[in-house]
C-alpha cells in the first residue's frame, strides 16, 4: 500500500495540469519524469516477482512434503492405512489441506502490479509520441548525415566511444522505425531502416517478433516506389527464397519483371534521366522543403559558415559597462563578438545557475507544445518545424524572473516593460526550431497587433543548458552559427533603425542530436525604445 501511495503522489506531481495527449518526446523536461515513473513500475514488478516466488516456494514446500508421504504410503498401502493415525491423516489431507491448497495456488499476487500499472498506463505516451520521437531520430539522421549503423549502434557523435545496451537499437526498433517511415510515404527512410533490420539479422542478431520475409516485403515496395525496378526485383528474388508460396511476393515478381522489360525495350531521353536523377537527389525530402533546408543543415553540422579571417580579426572580446551603467562600473560584463553584419553579441555568465534552475522549475509544470504565428489565420499553432516544449513567465511570478528581465534592460538599454513575457523552451529528442524571423514582416501587418507593442525590435537569448552536440543556433542568411553556452545570451537586433525588417536575421535552432536544450528568450518590442534606440533613415547596424 505504501508504495501504491507513491505511485499516486508521482502521478499527481507529474500528470497535474497536463493535457491529453502530451507530446512527450517534444522535451526533455518531461521525459525525464517518465524515467522515474517507468523506475516506479519497475520495483512494482520486483515486488510481485518477489510474491509469486515466495508463492511458489510454499507450494514447493508442501507438494515435497506430500511426495515423502505418498511414496511412503503406496510402497505398502494396506500396511500404510492400518495405522490409524496414517489414515486420519490421509483423510484430513484430502478434505481440509488439499482445499487450502487450492486457495494457495488461486491467490492473484498480481492485483498490486495490475493496479498500479493500470493507473499509470492512462498517462503513458500515445502512439502519436512514439511517431513523433521516430520522425525526430529521421530528423537527426539527415540534419548530421548519420547512418543508419551509427544510430543503431548508439555511437552518436558527441557520445562516449562505448555505447550502453540501453542505447543501441534492435532488429525490431530498425524495422518500428521502417514502418513509421512506410506510413509516412517516406520511402527513402523506410528502405534505410528496413536495411539496417535485415543487417542485424544477418550477422545473428535474434528476434521472435521479427523475420527476414517480412523485412523484405518492405524493401521490394520501398525501393520499387523510388523508381530502382531491378532492386526490388532481387529482394522480391529474395524473399520467395525463404518462403516460395508469399502471395504478394509471386505477384510482385511477374509485375517486376514485366516493367523492367518494358523498360528496358524504351530508350532512356536525357528529360528521363535528368528526372531520374532529380527524383535521386530529393529523396527524403518532405513535400514542404525548404530551399535554404540545405544551408540550415550545413551550418547546424559546422559547415559552410561564412567568416572570413580578414572579417575574424576584426571581432573582439572586451569588458561592457554599458556606457558606465552604474550595475557594471564595478562588476563590467564579458561581451565577445558572435557577428559583425548584423551585429550579434554574447556576454558571458549573465545568469547564475541557481536562478536557471529556478527559471526551469517555475516553467516545468507549464511547458506545453510550443506554437508558431500562423500568419494566415492570426491564431498561434503547432507546427513540424517547431519542435519544442515552452511556457510563459511574468516578471511578477518570481524574484528571479524579475531579477533576469531588469538585468536584460541594463545590458542592452532598451525598455523591456512592453516585452514579451519570458518564454522558456525546452527542445526533446530532435529538439529544433526551422528557419524563421522574430519580427513581423510588411505581408504581415497584424502579426502584434493585440499586443500594441508595435513590431519586436530585437531579441535576447538566453542559454540555460550546454548541449553535447548539435543545438546551434545558426542564421541562414549570413551563415553563421552560435554554439549553446551555458549562462551566456546572445543578442541581436531584428530591425534597422528605420524600422524595417532585417532579413539577415533569419535564423533556426538546430536539431539536438545528444543532451538537453534549454533556453529562455525576451522578445523587446518598439514601443518604448523612442529614446534609447533613436530612428534613422539609413538600413544601417
Amino acid at each position: 500500500m505504501a508504495k501504491l501511495r507513491h505511485c499516486f503522489t508521482i502521478l499527481l506531481l507529474l500528470f497535474t495540469a497536463e493535457s491529453a495527449h502530451s507530446d512527450f518526446f517534444t522535451s526533455i523536461g518531461h521525459m525525464t519524469d517518465l524515467l522515474f515513473v517507468e523506475r516506479d513500475l519497475v520495483s512494482s514488478l520486483k515486488d510481485y516477482i518477489r510474491a509469486e516466488e515466495n508463492k511458489l516456494q510454499r507450494i514447493k514446500r508442501w507438494a515435497e512434503r506430500l511426495d515423502v508421504l505418498s511414496t511412503a504410503g503406496s510402497q505398502d498401502p494396506e500396511g500404510f492405512l492400518g495405522h490409524p493415525v496414517n489414515a486420519f491423516k490421509l483423510i484430513k489431507r484430502l478434505n481440509t489441506e488439499w482445499a487450502e491448497l487450492e486457495s494457495l495456488v488461486l491467490t492473484d499476487v498480481s492485483d498490486a502490479f495490475v493496479s498500479n500499472l493500470t493507473i499509470q498506463r492512462q498517462h503513458f505516451p500515445k502512439d502519436d509520441d512514439q511517431t513523433g520521437a521516430a520522425k525526430a531520430l529521421m530528423r537527426l539522421q539527415d540534419t548530421y548525415e548519420l547512418d543508419t549503423e551509427t544510430i543503431s549502434s548508439g555511437r552518436l557523435p558527441g557520445s562516449s566511444s562505448v555505447a550502453t545496451s540501453s542505447s543501441v537499437l534492435t532488429v525490431e526498433d530498425c524495422y518500428d522505425l521502417g514502418k513509421v517511415a512506410y506510413s509516412d510515404v517516406d520511402y527513402y527512410h523506410t528502405e534505410l531502416w528496413m536495411a539496417q533490420a535485415l543487417k542485424q539479422l544477418e550477422q545473428g542478431e535474434e528476434s521472435s517478433a521479427v523475420d527476414a520475409i517480412a523485412i523484405l516485403d518492405y524493401l521490394s515496395y520501398s525501393v520499387y516506389q523510388q523508381g530502382e525496378l531491378e532492386r526490388a526485383l532481387e529482394f522480391t528474388k529474395k524473399l520467395l527464397e525463404l518462403d516460395p508460396s508469399h502471395q504478394r511476393a509471386n505477384g510482385n515478381l511477374k509485375y517486376f519483371e514485366y516493367q523492367l522489360s518494358k523498360q528496358m525495350k524504351l530508350e532512356v531521353d536525357d528529360d528521363d534521366e535528368e528526372k531520374r536523377r532529380m527524383q535521386k537527389e530529393n529523396r527524403g525530402r518532405r513535400d514542404d522543403y525548404l530551399p535554404e533546408r540545405k544551408q540550415y543543415e550545413k551550418l547546424c553540422r559546422g559547415e559552410g559558415v561564412r567568416m572570413t579571417p580578414r572579417r575574424q580579426s576584426r571581432l573582439f572580446c572586451r569588458y561592457y559597462d554599458n556606457g558606465r551603467h552604474p550595475r557594471f562600473v564595478i562588476g563590467p560584463l564579458k561581451q565577445e563578438d558572435e557577428w559583425d553584419s548584423p551585429q550579434i553579441v554574447r556576454y558571458h555568465d549573465i545568469v547564475s545557475d541557481r536562478d536557471m534552475e529556478k527559471v526551469k522549475e517555475l516553467a516545468k509544470p507549464r511547458l506545453r507544445r510550443a506554437t508558431v504565428h500562423d500568419p494566415q489565420t492570426g491564431t498561434l499553432t503547432t507546427a513540424h518545424y517547431r519542435v519544442s516544449k515552452s511556457a510563459w513567465l511574468g516578471a511578477y511570478e518570481h524574484p528571479v524572473v524579475d531579477k533576469i528581465n531588469r538585468k536584460i534592460e541594463d545590458i542592452t538599454g532598451l525598455d523591456v516593460s512592453t516585452a514579451e513575457d519570458l518564454q522558456v523552451a525546452n527542445y526533446g529528442v530532435g529538439g529544433q526550431y526551422e528557419p524563421h524571423f522574430d519580427f513581423g514582416r510588411k505581408d504581415e501587418p497584424d502579426a502584434f497587433e493585440e499586443l500594441g507593442t508595435g513590431n519586436r525590435i530585437a531579441t535576447w537569448l538566453l542559454y540555460m543548458s550546454d548541449v553535447q552536440a548539435g543545438g546551434a543556433t545558426v542564421f541562414t542568411d549570413i551563415g553563421a552559427a552560435v554554439q549553446p553556452k551555458k549562462g551566456s545570451a546572445v543578442f541581436w537586433f531584428n530591425l534597422y533603425p528605420s524600422g524595417e525588417g532585417d532579413y539577415r536575421t533569419r535564423h533556426a535552432a538546430c536539431p539536438v542530436l545528444l543532451g538537453n536544450k534549454w533556453v529562455s528568450n525576451k522578445w523587446i518590442h518598439e514601443r518604448g525604445q523612442e529614446f534609447r534606440r533613436r530612428c534613422g533613415l539609413h538600413w544601417t547596424d
